[in-house]
């Protein structure tokens, strides 16, 4: 059996999100993969090995009250970011945008780092009082 190519890995991965197919996470977890998810700020949460992940990528697949889609794909080689928005209601400002860093060994995603543009407000450095 060949190995899946990162861009194939990613593809699928976005495939079982877009497409509400939690079954297409199926081996595509390495067993020592590493997530960390966008909430909790600051570092968000932070999710090891194959089960953990998959069971919670596969949550997020089949939460139907929230829609993730890809609106960007960038593979170099065993990385690959992902930008896209997160829809988690009905309202104009129940979105966030973000980003996920992704990397893939032999096939499978060992890490996934999530970051995105936060809900509240966070003062610039020129607003600070050090400034």
């Amino acid at each position: 059996m060949s190995v899946r190519s990162t861009a194939e890995v990613i593809h699928r991965f976005n495939r079982a999100f877009t497409d509400r197919q939690a079954a297409l996470l199926a081996d595509l977890i390495a067993e020592d993969c590493v997530m960390e998810s966008v909430q909790p700020a600051p570092r968000g949460e932070r999710v090891v090995g194959r089960q953990a992940c998959t069971e919670w990528w596969t949550a997020l697949v089949e939460d139907h009250t929230s829609q993730f889609t890809p609106q960007e794909v960038i593979v170099a080689g065993d990385r690959a970011t992902i930008v896209w928005t997160y829809r988690f209601g009905d309202g104009p400002d129940q979105w966030v945008q973000g980003v996920n860093i992704m990397r893939v060994t032999d096939g499978r995603i060992v890490e996934a780092l999530g970051f995105s543009k936060t809900g509240g407000e966070v003062p610039l450095a020129a607003e600070s009082d050090d400034a």
